[in-house]
């Protein structure tokens, strides 16, 4: 999402001075219910043992548009009188109900934006975190694994609709397609917090869930052709493969040589945020590259984080990202979980019975899809295969993309689309817990990461995560 999409609604409707404090004031409420409903949510996980991701998620939920309603957004279906933030501001701050419906939707897109900016965040601060030379190390495995998480899913997925449930074959297809995704923020976040990333499972599963965005996108532009037209777009298809390609591979040769560069730049530089500001503009810069290029952003921030990993700086780099990255990513995990809609799994509604139905079916392909990637893992003796199956199910935002572009396409009836909706939400939570399951806490799990002396260790009972710095 580009970041000028925010200020143009603020400024187109904001004409007057106090319209623009009012954006700035639901902004300002809605970041301080974001970070509430994170530190509560993960704290309480953090008490039980489970991934504080999980937590952010789940407070998502409870102020969003499944319960609370202080965090909801135009494209969810929800309009300006369903946010009980401009109810606050009608009643406290003069807000007007003619100005009410253009504050919301400025609010609405800038913590969208922020949101976005969260998640770029968070791949950069996992590139700079993962290795390179152990990520192309298991580069093979992990194509395998991508490769098999995406055909499994949407073969399964697609035949079992038009057989068992009669669906014509774009609508099935679109469903499948929705199947491969992975959602790389989600499964990172959690390997990171188990102290798990840079063991061998967590390097596959980040490869795979990097390979399996860029196949997901070309998926995607494959079913879009489909639903618009009926007939695919070989060139858009070629061109994307090319795209991709070229960007990944660039990156690591670029980066070989830029590092020296940045370091260079970063040594001659004296005032404030000398080594981090330079940083996050090539973060920045790969970030647009890869959206010009119909990838997805955060596939550029993750390939400047690898670049910058093979620098000298990179601790002292971690250390300065660490409070940027606890600022921005809850928005964007709070954010995913706000957006959820758990209404659709209301069974005592008739129409959500023939969407229940098809869930179940959804689901157990979305999970058996993913999961059964673990056993092509070759050449990796005593590695947890189960585990690297478990870290590809969580759809998360990814997969809300896929249902988003087929409800705007027309080509999903509402029963298929909740169904698509009700798996992309129970596979992205019940992931963070299968993680930890399958990661035995009783077996402190310790991660050396050997160029720079970085031990991360998940201790027991408590699985608390300490990082000690040689």
């Amino acid at each position: 999402m580009p970041f000028i999409s925010a200020t143009v609604p603020i400024l187109a409707t904001a004409t007057e001075t106090t319209d623009s404090s009012m954006v700035l004031a639901a902004v300002l409420l809605s970041l301080v219910v974001i970070y509430f409903a994170s530190k509560v949510g993960g704290e309480l996980c953090n008490k039980v043992g489970l991934p504080s991701v999980l937590g952010e998620l789940l407070g998502g939920v409870v102020i969003g548009v499944s319960v609370l309603h202080l965090l909801v957004f135009p494209e969810g279906g929800t309009d300006a009188s369903n946010s009980l933030i401009m109810t606050f501001l009608q009643l406290t701050a003069g807000l007007t109900p003619e100005a009410t419906p253009q504050v919301f939707a400025a609010q609405s897109e800038v913590v969208s934006v922020l949101s976005e900016l969260g998640v770029i965040i968070l791949l950069f601060e996992i590139g700079l975190e993962s290795n390179l030379k152990d990520l192309m190390a298991v580069g093979v495995q992990a194509f395998v694994v991508a490769t098999v998480g995406v055909i499994v899913p949407f073969a399964a997925g697609t035949v079992g609709l038009m057989t068992i449930f009669g669906i014509s074959a774009i609508p099935a297809i679109f469903a499948g397609a929705a199947l491969t995704a992975t959602s790389i923020g989600i499964t990172s976040k959690v390997l990171s917090e188990l102290g798990q990333l840079n063991s061998k499972e967590g390097q596959i599963i980040l490869g795979a869930a990097v390979i399996d965005d860029v196949l997901g996108i070309i998926v995607l532009a494959v079913v879009a052709s489909l639903a618009k037209d009926g007939v695919v777009d070989v060139g858009n298809v070629i061109y994307l493969i090319i795209s991709a390609s070229a960007f990944l591979i660039g990156a690591i040769v670029f980066g070989n040589v830029f590092n020296k560069a940045f370091v260079a730049i970063a040594d001659q530089l004296k005032t404030r945020g000398e080594l981090v500001i330079p940083a996050f503009i090539f973060a920045i810069i790969m970030a647009y590259l890869a959206s010009a290029i119909h990838l997805e952003a955060i596939l550029g921030a993750f390939a400047a984080g690898l670049v910058l990993e093979e620098t000298d700086k990179r601790k002292e780099l971690q250390k300065q990202v660490i409070p940027i990255a606890d600022m921005l990513v809850p928005v964007f995990f709070v954010t995913v979980g706000a957006k959820t809609d758990l209404g659709v799994l209301n069974p005592a509604l008739p129409t959500n019975r023939e969407a229940l139905i098809m869930a179940t079916f959804l689901i157990t392909v979305a999970i058996i899809g993913k999961v059964v990637t673990g056993l092509t893992v070759f050449g990796q003796p005593g590695i947890n295969r189960l585990a690297i199956g478990v870290g590809m199910i969580p759809r998360g935002e990814v997969g809300l993309v896929f249902a988003g572009v087929g409800a705007a396409s027309g080509v999903l009836s509402k029963p298929l689309g909740a169904a698509i909706i009700m798996m992309v939400i129970i596979t992205t939570f019940i992931a963070p817990p299968l993680l930890r399951f399958v990661f035995p806490e009783s077996n402190t799990a310790t991660n050396l990461d050997n160029n720079s002396g970085t031990t991360l260790a998940v201790e027991t009972p408590q699985s608390v995560i300490t990082t000690k710095d040689d």
